[in-house]
């Protein structure tokens, strides 16, 4: 399991996709959200925000939610 560069806190598959996108695609080391906000010097939800954005966009990088079923 991928662990963040900076605090060693264990890293989720979105953590991973985000330092992906916003540092480089090609990244073998990964930042959690709360580090990468720092590194970026951004809040923390804006990078929530962007995400969500990424995601409707289709980009690969995240898996799609799962369609929820209203029946």
């Amino acid at each position: 399991m991928a662990a963040c560069r900076a605090c060693g806190r264990a890293l989720t598959g979105d953590e991973i996709g985000m330092t992906k996108k916003m540092i480089n695609r090609g990244a073998r080391e990964f930042f959690c959200m709360d580090c990468l906000a720092a590194y970026h010097r951004v809040p923390v939800e804006a990078l929530y925000k962007k995400l969500k954005e990424f995601r409707a966009m289709g980009c690969t990088l995240f898996a799609p939610l799962p369609e929820r079923d209203d029946r």
